[in-house]
C-alpha cells in the first residue's frame, strides 16, 4: 500500500519533447538578454576596457611610441620633481577633502533635522552639485582674484581690515630730488636741513593725483606764510604741483593743495620728540619744544601701500583654496547621503538614551555616530575615489605660474601627455598609477554595497 501511495505521489515523467522545449526557451531568454546588454558591453569595452589596456601597453614605450623601454617610464615617474609634488598634493587631497566633507556633512545632516525649513536648506546646499566643475572653477577663479575690485573674498578681507586699521592716504607720494627731503632706508622722509623753534618748514611732495586728495583738502599757501612763535616749530606738507603748469618747485604756490592727515614727527638725536597730524591745509605745529635743532620726519606709515587682501592663489594657499571650492560643491552630496542614513536610525534607541539622562552631545557621539558608521564609511570612500580623479577645478582655478604647485596626478598626467610635455608614454604610466590607487577604494566600496544588500 505504501508503494502504491508513493507511486501515486511521484511527479509524472517529463517527456523529452517538453524538456527540449524548456531548454530552447531558456536559451532564447539568454540570447534576448544578451542582445539587450550587448550595446552597453560594447560601449564599456570601447570607452573603458580598451583605453585601460592601451594605456598599460603604451606605458612601456617611449614618447614617440616606437621604442620599447620597459619600466623606464615608471622609474622616471618617481624621479620627476613635478610628479612627486603631484603625488604629495594628491595625498593632501585624499586626507583633507573627504575628512572635512564627511564631518561637515554629518554635522549639517544632524542640524538640519532640528530646523523647520529642512527641505529648503537641503536644496540650497545641494544646488552646487548642479553646477559643472568648469563653471564652478570659473566662479572661484573670480572669487579668489587678488584684485579687491574683482575678487569678492579679497574685497571682504580689505573691508574688514580697513574697518580696524586706517589705510595710508598717500601710498604713491614721494619727494622731488634736491628739494630738501631725503628718503631713509625704512621708507620715511626727513629734512636734509635742521630747523629750530620759531621756524616754518615746507615739505613738498609729488605723486598724488588731485582726484585722490581727501575731500576736505584746502590750499596750503596761507599756512606756509604764517609766522611761528618762539617756542613752536611750524610747517606745511603740500602737493608740490600746479595744475595747468607754472609754479615754482620747492615753494608753496597759491593754488597748491595741502596734504591733510599726514603724520609728522620732530626728531632729535634719532628719537621722535613730538608728533602731529596735518590739518586740512597740510599745516602742523610742534609746541613747547626746547631750544635746539630738530629734523622733521614723515614716517613710512604715511606711504605704506594699501592692504590688498590675501594671495589666495599664491604658491602657499592655492591647494587649500581649490579644496575650499571642492567643499562648496560636494557638501550637499555628503549631507544628503548621511541625512538619508540618519532618517533610517531606530528612534527608540535615541529616545531611550534621552530618558536615561544623556545630553545631545552624548547621544551624537555614542549613539548617532556609531550607528551611522557604515554610511559614513561609504561616503568617505566614495569621496576618496572622487578626489583622486579631480582635474577640472585644479586646472581651471590654479593660474599658470602656480600650476605646478597645485598639480595633482590627474592634471600632471594631462600636462605630461598633452599640455606641452608630449610624452604619452610617461603620461600613460601616470594613468596606470592613478588606476592602481583607485582600485582598492573601488573594491572596498563594492564589498560594502554587497554586504549591505545581504
Amino acid at each position: 500500500m505504501t508503494a502504491t501511495l508513493l507511486k501515486e505521489a511521484s511527479p509524472p515523467p517529463v517527456a523529452p519533447a517538453d524538456r527540449d522545449r524548456k531548454r530552447r526557451a531558456r536559451r532564447r531568454a539568454r540570447v534576448i538578454a544578451l542582445a539587450f546588454v550587448l550595446p552597453a558591453l560594447l560601449l564599456l569595452g570601447a570607452l573603458v576596457v580598451y583605453p585601460v589596456l592601451f594605456s598599460v601597453g603604451r606605458s612601456f614605450f617611449d614618447a614617440s611610441g616606437d621604442r620599447f623601454v620597459g619600466g623606464d617610464n615608471y622609474t622616471e615617474m618617481f624621479r620627476d620633481p613635478a610628479t612627486l609634488k603631484a603625488v604629495r598634493n594628491t595625498a593632501i587631497w585624499v586626507v583633507v577633502a573627504p575628512t572635512l566633507l564627511t564631518g561637515l556633512g554629518l554635522v549639517l545632516a544632524v542640524l538640519v533635522e532640528k530646523i523647520r525649513w529642512a527641505t529648503a536648506f537641503k536644496l540650497l546646499l545641494f544646488m552646487p552639485m548642479a553646477v559643472s566643475f568648469l563653471a564652478a572653477g570659473i566662479i572661484f577663479r573670480l572669487a579668489y582674484d587678488e584684485d579687491p575690485e574683482k575678487g569678492v573674498l579679497n574685497a571682504a578681507a580689505v573691508s574688514v581690515h580697513d574697518a580696524f586699521k586706517d589705510a595710508s592716504s598717500y601710498p604713491n607720494a614721494r619727494a622731488r630730488d634736491g628739494q630738501g627731503l631725503t628718503r631713509a632706508a625704512d621708507g620715511s622722509y626727513r629734512t636734509t636741513a635742521t630747523a629750530s623753534p620759531g621756524d616754518t618748514v615746507g615739505l613738498g611732495l609729488v605723486g598724488v593725483r588731485a582726484e585722490d586728495l581727501p575731500g576736505g583738502a584746502r590750499p596750503a599757501y596761507p599756512a606756509a606764510t604764517g609766522k611761528a612763535s618762539a617756542d613752536e616749530l611750524r610747517g606745511v606738507v603740500y602737493l608740490d604741483f600746479t595744475r595747468g603748469g607754472g609754479g615754482e618747485q620747492g615753494k608753496v604756490d597759491r593754488t597748491e593743495s595741502g596734504l591733510p592727515e599726514m603724520r609728522v614727527e620732530a626728531v632729535r638725536d634719532g628719537a621722535a620728540i613730538a608728533s602731529a597730524t596735518t590739518a586740512a591745509d597740510g599745516s602742523f605745529r610742534f609746541q613747547g619744544l626746547d631750544a635746539g635743532s630738530y629734523t622733521v620726519r614723515l614716517p613710512a606709515s604715511n606711504f605704506a601701500p594699501p592692504y590688498e587682501g590675501v594671495s589666495w592663489l599664491g604658491p602657499a594657499l592655492v591647494t587649500p583654496a581649490i579644496i575650499g571650492a571642492y567643499l562648496w560643491i560636494w557638501t550637499g552630496f555628503a549631507m544628503v547621503l548621511i541625512g538619508a542614513g540618519l532618517a533610517a536610525l531606530p528612534r527608540d534607541a535615541l529616545e531611550a538614551a534621552r530618558m536615561d539622562g544623556a545630553n545631545e552631545w552624548q547621544i551624537f557621539r555614542r549613539i548617532t555616530v556609531p550607528l551611522l558608521g557604515p554610511v559614513l564609511t561609504v561616503v568617505f570612500v566614495t569621496l576618496v575615489i572622487n578626489v583622486m580623479k579631480v582635474f577640472d577645478l585644479v586646472y581651471i582655478i590654479a593660474p599658470g605660474p602656480v600650476q605646478e604647485d597645485a598639480t595633482v596626478l590627474a592634471t600632471q598626467m594631462w600636462l605630461v601627455s598633452f599640455g606641452g610635455g608630449n610624452n604619452q608614454g610617461l603620461g600613460s604610466a601616470l594613468g596606470v598609477l592613478l588606476l592602481l590607487l583607485v582600485i582598492p577604494a573601488m573594491v572596498f566600496n563594492v564589498r560594502r554595497f554587497r554586504g549591505s544588500q545581504r
